[in-house]
Order: structure tokens, then C-alpha cells, then sequence
């Protein structure tokens, strides 16, 4: 006999459950959504809907792949971020909450309607550029990214969102090429694990996500060491950054950025009240009274 919707939710969670698996409750709704082609409404207001065969299917298909710990974004191919859906691929590194702290700042920095210019290192899906983006109608920006295989589904999304015409993706080596003081807002989600911390984290994290978003060198500080004075540098005067951290790392980060110039140097705290953002801005330019 033929499962409905409700049945099948109950019985997803209870699987979950089973493989130990945190947070079983929203993933086997959204496992059950997918496959049974319905809405969180669909479950409230009809929830004694009939799967298919083919729907039970697919859905037993999921709930195995989520038992083997593949991220749900990957089973589904998408993932929420602030207020957009991006298409992710294991090209890319699942966009978290905690990045929605970089986008928050930014936001909360910049009024709606100022025009301002905007680079996006290390941009993956395009989750920060684009956030931004769909919020700040006169705003325009660049993101770069070493992997090609991450722009294609950074340029997707754009096209997807609208964007595609105020966002240009370009492939590179951080800030390599860029020229001085081209941009009033520079944001940057760089790889911040140690090393050797990468084998200690969740299958989900280790076997599924792209390495090279993961890997921040023996004490996780490679990239910072390298984009603070090159962050500076292509930043106009009184321009703003945001760059996400590992959340013991926010000592070392603002001497980083202090040491290459920065002022107004604090960091943002994220909902689990854990050091997230670090922010600042360069020197603006001094002013005849």
C-alpha cells in the first residue's frame, strides 16, 4: 500500500534517526519534499497525499545517500543561503549559516540604494556576491575563484537570480592582477582549517566538500596571511571588508589586518555567539580641514 506524505516524513525521521544522524527531523522533511515533488504546505494541508511508486522510490534512493552522510544539498543539488536558493555541486562548498553573518555585516554597513563596487574572493557558489547583490540594486561585482568548476555554478546561480548582468566571474589566484584601490567592499569566505583538524570533522564535511575551501595550511592562517595586505591594497580609501573566520582565529585575523593597515578593526559574533566576522576598513583619504 501506497505511503503518504505524512507517513513517509515519520518514517524518513525514524530512519535518520537510526544512522545517528543530527538534525534528522529537517532533513527527512526536505528529503520527503524533494521526492514527493511537494511543499511544506503540501504536508500541513494534505498530508495523507499518496506517493507514487516512482516518488517512493526516489525517496528511498535519498534516504540511503543521507545514511551514508552525503550532504542533503548534494542529494538535492540546492541549498537556502539568506534570502536566495543556489544550485551547489560538489564543486563547491556548501553554503552555512554561518556565512550568512558575512552578508548580515555587509548589509547592515551599506544603505539599500548607494552604488558601490564589490569583490568576492574564494567565491564558490557565489552565496555572499549574490546575497548582496539581490539586496543592493545599484551595486555591481567581481568574484574570483581558482576553480573553474565553481564558477560554473556561480555563474548559473547568477543567471538564475538575475544577476548575471552585474556580476562578472572571473578565474584567478586571489588578488593576483588586480589592480590598486578598485573596489568599496571586499568580502571573503577563505579556507581557515588547520590541516590536520580536516581528517577530525563530519564525513559530510571531509569526504564530500572540496578540499582546497577547506584547507588553511598547518595553522589554518595561510590565506589570511596572504589577503590582508592584498585586501588593502584593492581597496579604496575608506573602503570595507568582511572575511569569515574559524572561531578561535580572531585574534590572529585582526593583528593581521591591523598590521597591514586597517582601522576600525572589530569582529561579529554569529547566532552561536562564536567569533565569525572579522571587519574593518582602509585608512580613507585625509581631508584639508
Amino acid at each position: 500500500m501506497a505511503m503518504n506524505l505524512l507517513q513517509a516524513w515519520g518514517a524518513a525521521k525514524k530512519r535518520l534517526e537510526a544512522a545517528g544522524l543530527a538534525g534528522p527531523v529537517i532533513d527527512a522533511r526536505l528529503l520527503v519534499e524533494a521526492a514527493a515533488e511537494a511543499t511544506r504546505i503540501d504536508i500541513v494541508t494534505d498530508p495523507y497525499r499518496a506517493l507514487t511508486p516512482q516518488q517512493e522510490a526516489t525517496l528511498e534512493d535519498y534516504l540511503a545517500r543521507r545514511e551514508r552522510r552525503e550532504p542533503v544539498s548534494h542529494i538535492l543539488g540546492r541549498k537556502g543561503f539568506w534570502k536566495i536558493m543556489l544550485q551547489v555541486t560538489p564543486d563547491v562548498l556548501t553554503p552555512r549559516p554561518d556565512t550568512e553573518c558575512v552578508v548580515d555585516a555587509a548589509l547592515k554597513a551599506i544603505p539599500e540604494f548607494e552604488r558601490f563596487s564589490m569583490l568576492d574572493l574564494g567565491v564558490g557558489s557565489g552565496a555572499i556576491i549574490l546575497a548582496i547583490l539581490a539586496e543592493r540594486p545599484n551595486a555591481k561585482g567581481l568574484g574570483i575563484d581558482v576553480s573553474e568548476e565553481a564558477l560554473a555554478v556561480a555563474r548559473d546561480n547568477a543567471a538564475h537570480l538575475g544577476l548575471g548582468g552585474r556580476v562578472a566571474l572571473l578565474r584567478g589566484d586571489w588578488t593576483a592582477g588586480l589592480s590598486d584601490e578598485s573596489f568599496d567592499l571586499v568580502t571573503a569566505n577563505p579556507p581557515y582549517i588547520a590541516t590536520d583538524v580536516i581528517e577530525t570533522l563530519e564525513p559530510e564535511v571531509r569526504v564530500h566538500e572540496p578540499r582546497l575551501a577547506l584547507d588553511g595550511g598547518p595553522d589554518g592562517l595561510d590565506a589570511y596571511r596572504l589577503l590582508a595586505p592584498e585586501i588593502l591594497r584593492v581597496l579604496k580609501p575608506g573602503g570595507l571588508f568582511f572575511v569569515e573566520i574559524g572561531h578561535d582565529q580572531k585574534q590572529a585575523v585582526e593583528a593581521l589586518f591591523r598590521a597591514a593597515g586597517a582601522v576600525d578593526v572589530s569582529t561579529q559574533q554569529d547566532l552561536s555567539a562564536l567569533d565569525r566576522v572579522v571587519m574593518g576598513k582602509k585608512r580613507p583619504l585625509e581631508t584639508a580641514g
